[in-house]
């Protein structure tokens, strides 16, 4: 189904310029954007992934990653392909870069959707594998129709979003993981052909101006992204601009798409920017993509003790009681717990 796109507008010669996000494509007529979504029809811009997906899985809400979001419960996943960045290191390229839509397109209504995700026993519906924020307007229509059916609703997302269609985005949206790829502009700009600020500007507009549950994930690339000083100005940021509680989750990188060659990130990496992070002030960083259950575990910001144990993605041990309080001693632990 291809149905009409917001966010642009008309130039001379039926060209237009898209206004979804940073990118701002220019489009001329019978030419699709950058994200591969988004395509001009004679002077009129149309979503031609709306109703179609790349696939649908059940998956553990830890696995987007949320670990502060319903913990243990069953979130129902599926994404478009296409992207609105071209990082070099894409762990998700192919659906995020392909070009055809024949291999991958499956129907999927919104209203079906939801049903799905009911009968499989999901709390949520997340909108991942690649970014929610090209396909809007699916987005829109999936989010309401899960709404109507009593079911949560997640993205996964980069944020690379401008602010007007921002707020549309995530104004039914009860949880985000947003990707967090560096903290540095060059990083951006060479590796993922697109620009640091509008992330974070997304990331304080969620944490200053929603109720959205919110958590980061950072990439970590060694030699690109993992130095002392860009982890420690990150963590200080968070903590600083966002909150000391919003979890940060350090995920290990593996060789993939144009960068083939470059080494898997090491456990030890991991667990060094993890103790940078804590020391800046985070009370939660999680560690991903490596075995290690210490950067697993929920530990209590009062008291520090576990509160939740995870193996992988599976939960061992809750020592939460209702409303998120620390069976331990008390204390409060941010987030949104069934």
């Amino acid at each position: 189904m291809i149905k009409k796109a917001r966010y642009f507008q008309s130039l001379e010669n039926q060209s237009l310029s898209c206004q979804l996000c940073p990118r701002l494509c220019h489009l001329k007529p019978g030419e699709q954007g950058f994200c591969q979504n988004r395509e001009n029809q004679g002077g009129v811009m149309y979503l031609n992934s709306y109703g179609k997906a790349s696939g649908f899985q059940l998956d553990p809400i830890e696995k987007k990653p949320l670990n502060h979001f319903f913990p243990g419960s069953g979130v129902y996943s599926f994404g478009t392909i296409g992207c609105n960045l071209g990082c070099k290191f894409c762990q998700n390229w192919e659906i995020s870069k392909v070009d055809q839509w024949d291999s991958f397109a499956r129907s999927a209504d919104p209203a079906d959707i939801a049903q799905a995700a009911k009968t499989a026993g999901a709390t949520s519906v997340a909108m991942t594998y690649n970014d929610p924020v090209i396909y809007i307007e699916f987005v829109t229509d999936v989010a309401q129709a899960c709404k109507e059916a009593g079911l949560k609703v997640v993205l996964v997302s980069a944020g690379y979003i401008n602010e007007e269609p921002r707020s549309e985005l995530f104004a039914q949206v009860d949880a985000v993981n947003i990707d967090l790829k560096a903290f540095d502009e060059s990083f951006y700009k060479t590796l993922c052909q697109g620009h640091l600020e509008p992330v974070k500007e997304t990331l304080v507009y969620l944490a200053k101006e929603t109720n959205v549950w919110t958590e980061i994930t950072c990439l970590i690339i060694e030699g690109k992204n993992d130095s002392p000083q860009e982890i420690e100005t990150l963590s200080r940021w968070i903590a600083e601009e966002l909150g000391p509680q919003v979890p940060l989750h350090l995920s290990a990188f593996h060789p993939d798409h144009k960068m083939q060659d470059h080494p898997k990130t090491g456990l030890s990496t991991l667990i060094q920017t993890r103790h940078l992070a804590q020391s800046a002030g985070l009370q939660f960083v999680y560690t991903g993509n490596v075995y290690h259950p210490d950067g697993d575990t929920t530990f209590c910001p009062t008291c520090h003790q576990p509160v939740i144990e995870r193996d992988w993605y599976k939960i061992i041990s809750n020592q939460l009681g209702v409303g998120g309080f620390c069976k331990h001693c008390g204390g409060t632990v941010a987030g949104v717990f069934g």
